[in-house]
């Protein structure tokens, strides 16, 4: 599994349908247990196991099965001390037991996706979601034409479909990927930038907790009362929405409704980012802001309403992969709306409806997407067609 939050929920729902509850395994189990689980594993008589990556290199007696859900998914990437990708070493780790392997994605990677068509991987295909529910639409809201007032983020065409959602009993979901209070705060004095000093990355405020982050190299300090550069006194102003700014907004138009904020980074730890989900999954929130933590795999029945709050935000990057990563990362969120008896639908923030990541997502032209993306990686020499160093 690609996030620690997301095994509470699977170990539930395997428990429910086949009786028997898998070991579990990640870092915010404790070192006792672990032992156990290994134990357990060497000696075959753990038979299941859900886990994090680190899952992979335990001591299968008899390894007969390997299921790397939400396949796409970044986290998967370990980049901290020994370098791997979880999904490829599942790979090589189910190839070495001479054991089947199922990659589970309903956006794959464009490495997945190119191996299928090469035939080196079967596809299973799955034409409808579980109960017959229907796919949520989605709606371009062009920011070049309705956009919102200055100051504010939530265009009015979006938050009347929240006000209306939520006044009928729905649940209504705003994503923008972006952690803290703000990705940048300045000096309104002098232009002075926060800057990571060990990274030169720009700091992110992180109202909640009174700090400047960088999301880079972890640095953190206090938000100072004064302007490093020119001394001025309550100067420092926060630039550009995250999703704690966001629920400021969230709560001065719709007052009356309950929101929450889901991101990794809140204080808590493992037992509230279990928690929360659940609550949501309850009906106890009206307005759910997230990052990316909620388009993972998470299952909220009352969700009536996803809106996507700047679309573009990944787009803006240098990143080689950033059309796929868009492309995956709305088709995911928007995909938490519609699953119980409430039929979905959602809505994009964008100033490039024209893009072709956004026709794709508007059109629901998954194959059209794949295609141009794979002739574009393909012309350019980029993986998986090259290498990059």
């Amino acid at each position: 599994l690609p996030e620690i939050a997301l095994t509470q929920a699977f170990l539930d729902r395997f428990t429910g349908r086949f009786g028997v509850r898998p070991a579990e395994w990640h870092s915010g189990v404790s070192t006792r247990r672990r032992a156990r689980v290994l134990e357990g594993v060497a000696r075959g008589e753990v038979k299941v196991v859900a886990g994090a990556r680190s899952a992979l290199f335990l001591p299968f007696a008899d390894l007969g099965l390997t299921i790397v859900d939400e396949e796409h998914d970044p986290a998967y990437k370990q980049e901290d001390g020994v370098a791997y990708h979880a999904r490829d070493m599942a790979v090589v780790r189910a190839r070495f037991a001479h054991a089947p392997i199922l990659l589970a994605s309903a956006t794959p990677s464009i490495e997945t996706e190119v191996n299928a068509r090469r035939g080196r991987y079967g596809r299973l295909a799955l034409p409808e979601r579980f109960g017959g529910a229907k796919v949520p639409g989605l709606a371009p809201i062009d920011l070049r034409r309705e956009g919102p007032a200055r100051g504010r983020w939530i265009a009015p065409r979006l938050a009347e479909e929240v006000n209306e959602t939520v006044e009928t009993g729905g649940q209504a979901l705003l994503f923008l990927n972006r952690r803290g209070y703000a990705p940048l705060t300045l000096c309104r004095s002098c232009g002075h930038r926060m800057r990571c000093p060990s990274c030169s990355a720009w700091l992110v405020e992180h109202r909640f907790r009174r700090r400047l982050a960088c999301h880079h190299c972890g640095y953190q300090a206090p938000v100072p009362d004064t302007c490093p550069g020119c001394g001025a006194k309550d100067s420092l102003m926060p630039c550009g929405p995250g999703v704690e700014r966001l629920q400021e907004e969230v709560q001065a138009l719709f007052p009356n409704a309950r929101s929450l904020v889901l991101s990794s980074d809140l204080t808590g730890g493992i037992e509230r980012m279990r928690a929360e989900p659940e609550a949501v999954a309850r009906g106890e929130v009206d307005v759910v802001i997230g990052t990316q933590l909620v388009a993972k795999g998470h299952n909220f029945p009352g969700l009536a309403l996803v809106g996507v709050v700047d679309a573009d935000v990944g787009l803006g990057h240098g990143d080689p992969r950033a059309a796929e990563r868009t492309f995956q990362l709305v088709h995911q969120v928007a995909g938490r709306a519609g699953r119980g008896a409430a039929e979905g639908r959602g809505f994009i923030q964008t100033h490039m409806p024209e893009h072709p990541v956004m026709q794709a997502l508007v059109k629901g032209d998954r194959a059209a997407f794949y295609e141009t993306e794979i002739r574009a990686r393909e012309e350019a020499h980029l993986p998986p067609f090259g290498r990059m160093a």
